[in-house]
């Protein structure tokens, strides 16, 4: 199991915390050669190489890619996992922050993904892994610019799995529900009642409690593995139930 990452490359966006942190530290354990982009980086350690990288700004990713390439000679697997949150109805948030949000969390994917394609095609075990969220698939209140973000990004991932299949590059997402990551950690600081507005969030999840970063990194490690090798085009749902279940309340 150590060694099934052995001698492939993987680019992980927005690697330097949360989700991202956890996904970087699974592949290195498991023998992969690992690229961190980032706006914070972090100390070099072995087999992985921080890189400074804004994904809204295309000539940033092309320049972390190209240096990840050539430090560790090719690539072979990308994580899209930048991103940023957002808040508010339809009337709550004006273009700008629609234009940057939609930059980021998909523009970002494809600014990545397209630079790294012309090494990924010469990999024999391609893969892309796009971070979605639950939010794609199931309406949430007060979420509707983040929610459409990540409604383009699951349709984006079905339209490049489609595109690169007889290229050999898989295309799939991972569609986290309310992880405990810092953006999250942030919001509760901000709420008027923190203790309540955890308890809130936690109980909207079938499972009872919010999902946590090393969980869906897992599910990320599994779609980038060469052993899900006939698997792309596809979704997975790591959200304690909270799209595909409806329980009936506690006391009934």
């Amino acid at each position: 199991m150590r060694q099934e990452f052995s001698d492939l490359v993987a680019v992980v966006t927005g690697g330097a915390s949360g989700i991202g942190a956890e996904t970087v530290r699974i592949l290195v354990d498991l023998g992969a050669k690992v690229g961190v982009l980032d706006i914070n980086t972090g100390e070099r350690t072995k087999n992985m190489l921080p890189v400074k990288a804004d994904v809204s700004d295309d000539h940033s990713v092309r320049s972390a890619i190209e240096a990840i390439a050539e430090e560790f000679g090719g690539i072979d697997i990308v994580v899209n996992n930048a991103g940023i949150g957002a808040q508010g109805t339809v009337a709550d948030n004006e273009d700008e922050e629609w234009m940057h949000v939609l930059d980021v969390n998909l523009l970002g994917m494809v600014r990545t993904s397209r630079a790294a394609l012309p090494y990924l095609r010469r990999s024999a075990h391609a893969s892309i892994v796009n971070t979605g969220s639950v939010a794609a698939t199931a309406g949430l209140p007060n979420r509707a610019l983040y929610s459409a973000s990540k409604g383009a990004v699951e349709a984006l991932t079905r339209a490049m799995a489609a595109d690169h299949i007889r290229e050999g590059i898989r295309v799939n997402c991972v569609n986290p529900g309310t992880a405990d990551t810092p953006w999250i950690g942030r919001l509760l600081d901000a709420a008027y009642d923190s203790a309540a507005e955890r308890a809130s969030l936690e109980a909207r999840q079938p499972h009872g409690r919010l999902v946590t970063p090393v969980e869906v990194a897992d599910a990320i490690v599994y779609f980038a593995s060469p052993r899900s090798g006939s698997t792309t085009g596809t979704s997975l749902a790591v959200d304690g139930g909270m799209q595909a279940l409806r329980l009936r309340p506690r006391d009934q």
